[in-house]
């Protein structure tokens, strides 16, 4: 079921959501809304995933699409025009589309309050830019979660800075997101070594914020050296860790699986694919308390690594700590 508004209100907005789901057309068991705030280019692809992770978790899905005029002389009356669908057409809850122009687009989190779910959480995406502050945003500062991702602007590493510098607890970014799989193999084979760890290397394509993360995340864990190394990608794709026993090695440079070598060990294959946006969405909505891993491991991303060299004839006495 999709109705479709124009010149329209929140009041409005919430009649057409109240018909639908008195017609039988779903929106029932909703846990929490997903605020995605994004332009008309990066619209379709964002409320797809949206819509996507939805199914695992049933949201009402307001999808703040900001129409500025083109020119100050330009600028009219707020405009609000809304495209509500329920039901099949909205994945396991419902998906309001609302388009700003003018005036309304400065007062964005006026138009949304009203749509809120009342007595759940609000989690806010921005898929593409991001505000400086996230948390200091009118449209953050209503969730109790704020997800940016900083793989999709011009400048990742920049990006990624300003993230470190304006963090406050609930955010968090996809670039980190992406990690989860890495994260999970370097633990699990860790646990296999009890050697400590003297130095590692993250392998990735130039600029990519995931492998940044990753290389900060091990240096705070371990208290080691890390270095970073360009390759042709996809995104991370290996990562080195040297120990006083020899080397554990995980390497993915295409494709769907990876390969994680111990020295003294058969080598092993593992399934470590990219994953799509709808299931990072989906898997940040699994918590909504405040990421300490990430808030651990960004704030150093202020200042470029000095990137030592790895040097695997090193040995050291300090303990593996996660």
């Amino acid at each position: 079921m999709i109705t479709e508004l124009t010149h329209t209100t929140a009041g409005r907005i919430n009649k057409a959501l109240t018909e639908g789901r008195a017609n039988g057309s779903g929106g029932f068991g909703m846990v929490l809304t997903l605020v995605v705030v994004t332009d008309e280019e990066n619209a379709h692809d964002a409320v797809k995933a949206a819509t996507e992770a939805s199914r695992e978790h049933p949201s009402r899905i307001l999808a703040v699409i900001k129409r500025p005029a083109r020119g100050s002389r330009r600028r009219g009356e707020a405009r609000v025009d809304a495209e509500v669908r329920i039901g099949a057409d909205a994945g396991s809850g419902e998906t309001v589309l609302l388009r700003l122009y003018d005036e309304a687009v400065d007062h964005a989190e006026s138009v949304v309050l009203p749509l809120l779910l009342p007595d759940a959480p609000v989690v806010v995406w921005w898929p593409a830019d991001a505000p400086a502050a996230p948390a200091e945003d009118p449209l953050g500062a209503l969730a109790q979660r704020r997800i940016t991702d900083t793989h999709a602007v011009d400048e990742p590493l920049r990006e990624l800075a300003a993230r470190a510098a304006s963090y406050a607890p609930g955010d968090t970014d996809l670039a980190w997101t992406r990690l989860t799989p890495w994260r999970s193999m370097l633990a699990a084979a860790l646990d296999q070594v009890r050697a400590p760890v003297t130095s590692a290397v993250v392998e990735s394509e130039p600029g990519n914020p995931s492998a940044e993360l990753l290389a900060r995340w091990l240096t705070e864990r371990l208290r080691v050296p890390v270095e970073q190394r360009d390759t042709d990608g996809p995104v991370v794709t290996g990562v080195r860790l040297y120990t006083g026993s020899g080397e554990i090695h995980i390497d993915r440079p295409v494709g769907v699986t990876a390969t994680l070598s111990i020295t003294g060990r058969p080598t092993r294959t593992l399934a470590l694919r990219v994953r799509s946006t709808a299931e990072l969405i989906a898997e940040e909505l699994r918590r909504l308390d405040p990421d300490d891993a990430y808030a651990a491991a960004l704030p150093t991303a202020v200042t470029p690594p000095s990137r030592p060299r790895a040097d695997p004839a090193r040995t050291g006495d300090r303990p593996v700590e996660w």
